[in-house]
């Protein structure tokens, strides 16, 4: 019997910036891929000093000996154009860039440019498809390993795997399962060089990227889908609602089957709030500059009594 042969080592180019890109890159390293160049945002100010501080992937890149470039922008940029198409590459890997590649850096690899993407497309083309899974009670979510065009996420695929989702998925559970098959699959594509399939025109929906705006929490709408807001925009860009002056965060909470004035402390359990339909037990929420606390602790130093009228 013949040996399988080994799959070929590729030049390529990593584009990546959050902690969803960091496992791909990783695979792709211990894979024994040459590694030309990685591509991610800037550093930014971040924490409370406001101190520079490179993404996930810049910090993954530098621990693992990998040059790193960061343009702000590649639009119009014919120096960086240039400078991509001198790599030489057998093909670009990109996983949650944050900036939209022109038409000279799409062409420029052999290959093309392959995105990782965290949806089943064309289901949640866009920005935040995990969150939007979340968000619309979607029973499966997955991965799709696409050759990019001038579109948005609109290329043809070339894998994609499903995953199901537990009724009360939250948006962490769910982005780490699909990073890490994210970077399974595009070894996978990279060894099998699929054929590609054009997406299918029925079935697009849109995931634009989120706001703070997006987190907050309307008492007039029904529980489950605040409950759903909540495990969605958990960690970022976090489930909110407005009180006192303040924007007071919920990090976890659950339905009940209650009724009342939709934003009234109910009597029951601890911090249950009426909603347009059924009610919400807030689990564990914070104060601006305070940590955050199980609902009854919280309570113990802000007591809301039934009958009080939340925001």
């Amino acid at each position: 019997m013949s040996e399988r042969a080994a799959p070929p080592r590729l030049r390529l180019a990593f584009m990546g910036s959050p902690d969803f890109a960091v496992p791909a890159l990783r695979a792709l390293h211990a894979a024994g891929h040459e590694i030309a160049a990685v591509y991610c945002q800037p550093p930014r100010p971040a924490g409370r000093g406001q101190k520079e501080t490179p993404c996930p992937v810049h910090r993954a890149a530098l621990e693992l000996g990998l040059a790193v470039r960061t343009p702000a922008r590649l639009r119009r940029a014919a120096e960086e154009h240039a400078a991509f198409a001198a790599l030489d590459l057998d093909a670009a890997v990109v996983a949650a860039y944050g900036l939209i590649l022109p038409p000279p850096m799409l062409s420029a690899p052999r290959r093309g440019c392959l995105n990782i993407h965290a949806s089943l497309l064309p289901r949640w083309r866009g920005a935040a498809p995990i969150q939007a899974a979340i968000l619309h009670g979607d029973t499966e979510s997955g991965v799709t390993i696409m050759r990019m065009d001038e579109g948005l996420d609109s290329g043809p695929m070339l894998l994609r795997e499903a995953i199901a989702l537990p009724p009360r998925a939250t948006t962490p559970w769910l982005h780490d399962r699909l990073a890490e098959m994210g970077a399974r699959l595009i070894l996978r594509a990279l060894a099998e060089d699929p054929p590609a399939t054009p997406q299918p025109e029925a079935g697009v929906t849109h995931a634009p990227k989120l706001s703070k705006a997006d987190g907050r929490l309307d008492w007039t709408r029904p529980a489950a889908e605040l409950d759903a807001r909540i495990r969605a925009m958990n960690p970022w860009p976090g489930a909110w609602f407005p009180q006192g002056g303040e924007a007071w965060r919920v990090w976890e909470a659950e339905p009940l089957a209650m009724t009342g004035e939709p934003g009234t402390v109910l009597a029951g359990p601890p911090l249950a709030i009426a909603c347009g339909v059924g009610a919400l037990r807030i689990l564990r929420l914070q104060r601006p500059g305070r940590a955050a606390m199980a609902a009854g602790a919280f309570l113990r130093g802000t007591p809301l009594p039934p009958g009080t009228r939340l925001g």
